[in-house]
């Protein structure tokens, strides 16, 4: 029950509570007739809403999730990289006696 309060507001734990007060004082009121198949869609709708909102708020929490974690690989994998890159530029950089290569010659 306590994972169920923190993705539902109070809001909507007050609209159900509305709705199924409304539904049993028709259910007492008007009966078993077509009232009441009114009624009862209502009732379900609100609930249908309410159950998506739900829904949506888990999958939120568990994107959030997954992103932090997508986040901390990419930011592990720049820390990896980032030495690595360092040294290439200092290993890359053409020093003053090495004599350039031609395009025609290309790596051999």
């Amino acid at each position: 029950m306590g994972d169920i309060k923190r993705h539902v507001d109070t809001w909507s734990w007050i609209v159900m509570f509305i709705t199924s007060v409304l539904f049993v004082v028709a259910l007492f009121l008007k009966g078993l007739s077509h009232d009441l198949s009114l009624e009862a869609g209502v009732f379900l709708v609100s609930l249908k809403l309410i159950m998506m909102a739900y829904k949506h708020s888990v999958i939120a929490a568990e994107l959030t999730v997954r992103l932090d974690d997508v986040q901390a690989a990419l930011t592990r994998l720049e820390g990896l990289l980032q030495p690595r890159h360092s040294f290439e530029a200092k290993e890359g950089s053409p020093d003053k006696s090495s004599k350039p290569v031609s395009p025609a010659q290309g790596d051999r």
